[in-house]
């Protein structure tokens, strides 16, 4: 079995976001979401949310081509992770290119295209208008 692993917000979940994960999905057979904790999300990227860490878990086990989703709690854990659920694959959106070339020695790292024109910025900075 290819297992494939993923790490983000997935806040206000969009279309751009299930194409990611549809994407990552097709790289193998299991794939593992690695969601940032609310905690991570401040603390770190001084990120607030609009929906908990616990609503954004439900919504994504909710999509088919989610497998499993763990807890995001810190920057460093990319290679525990990769080690503890045996991953293959390693992907992320090629805004994040290079950074985590890191990993290489450890299994393959993708970096997937954005799908053109939509993002979660974006969303809040609409709805704001």
């Amino acid at each position: 079995m290819k297992k494939v692993i993923t790490y983000g917000t997935f806040d206000l979940l969009h279309y751009g976001h299930i194409n990611l994960l549809r994407r990552a999905k097709e790289l193998g057979d299991y794939l593992i979401v690695a969601l940032s904790t609310d905690e991570f999300n401040w603390n770190e990227k001084q990120k607030k949310c609009y929906f908990t860490y616990e609503e954004r878990k439900k919504l994504l086990e909710a999509i088919r081509y989610v497998d499993l989703v763990i807890p995001e709690e810190g920057w460093e854990q990319k290679r525990s992770d990769v080690k503890e659920f045996r991953v293959d694959t390693f992907v992320m959106g090629d805004d994040w290119e290079g950074k985590f070339d890191f990993l290489k020695d450890l299994c393959e790292v993708v970096y997937l295209p954005r799908t053109p024109d939509i993002s979660t910025t974006q969303i809040k900075n609409d709805l704001g208008k």
